[in-house]
């Protein structure tokens, strides 16, 4: 059973990060779209690696969390993995391959020792999202019901995450699947925090409660009427995602979108130095 600061902290992670993103890519795409590259991560004007830290010292501060912390170092019980704590060591599992993401990042891009292309540490978020997609739909913590429900679309959620930074391997030019891959990182993050406010929050949908760490309904109805809501919320993050780009791809176009003009008029410029 998870928490509400456990769906808040990983979920304020990706949305900082996922709205970084989006801004960025539409910047880099109007700025200069025959230039435009797809891009795993971006610098911080001022603090360049600041998103790789926020990543790794992120991911770290959460493992040391459900490792050492929730699981008061009882690791073992009987020569065997303690089993009241598997929910604790699978979020471990799915941490450590962020926090290593962030971490070879950052090695690639500081040091010499290990260089590697943007495809590739591509790959490393991918197998990051993989980590966590194979965490939530084969979780030893059994989501059933209107729990499971949410986790389901989360996984949803992830898949697209691994899906569109895959497509940023094989299309690296591609501004549709950077821009995808952003909007992706930015409703997994809502999604948290939707997740958060409805099932342990103020949200929790009629006829349903948090009682002994299980979402329970009063009946079948209360349940599908709660699964009908997850999807209108869904929709409702989708919605209001896209629109913010929207307006926001406008707001960019006017500010940097200069970039086929000047390059028109130095052309003609560059034509009527020719012919005189």
């Amino acid at each position: 059973m998870g928490s509400f600061k456990g769906h808040v902290v990983p979920g304020s992670l990706f949305l900082l990060v996922g709205v970084w993103h989006v801004w960025c890519s539409l910047v880099r795409y109007v700025s200069n779209p025959k230039s435009f590259r797809v891009r795993v991560w971006n610098p911080v004007p001022g603090f360049k690696y600041l998103e790789l830290y926020v990543v790794a010292i992120g991911a770290f501060i959460d493992l040391c969390i459900e490792l050492l912390y929730s699981t008061h170092l009882k690791f073992f019980v009987n020569g065997v993995l303690n089993p009241s704590h598997m929910n604790d060591f699978e979020h471990s599992g799915m941490l450590l391959m962020f926090f290593l993401f962030g971490l070879v990042s950052l090695l690639s891009e500081k040091t010499r020792y290990l260089v590697l292309p943007e495809g590739a540490l591509c790959l490393v978020a991918t197998s990051a999202f993989c980590a966590e997609y194979l965490l939530f739909y084969f979780h030893s913590t059994s989501h059933k019901g209107l729990e499971g429900y949410y986790h389901l679309l989360l996984v949803l959620l992830v898949a697209l995450c691994i899906l569109s930074t895959l497509a940023g391997v094989l299309l690296p030019t591609s501004f549709p699947a950077d821009l995808t891959s952003a909007i992706a990182l930015t409703l997994q993050g809502l999604w948290f925090y939707q997740t958060a406010f409805t099932l342990y929050g103020p949200m929790m949908p009629d006829g349903c409660q948090l009682k002994n760490d299980h979402i329970t309904c009063r009946s079948v109805a209360s349940e599908v009427r709660g699964e009908l809501l997850a999807n209108f919320q869904l929709f409702a993050l989708l919605l209001g995602v896209l629109v913010a780009v929207a307006l926001s791809y406008v707001f960019v176009e006017s500010k940097y979108g200069h970039y086929e003009v000047s390059s028109l008029q130095v052309v003609q410029v560059q034509d009527g130095v020719d012919k005189s």
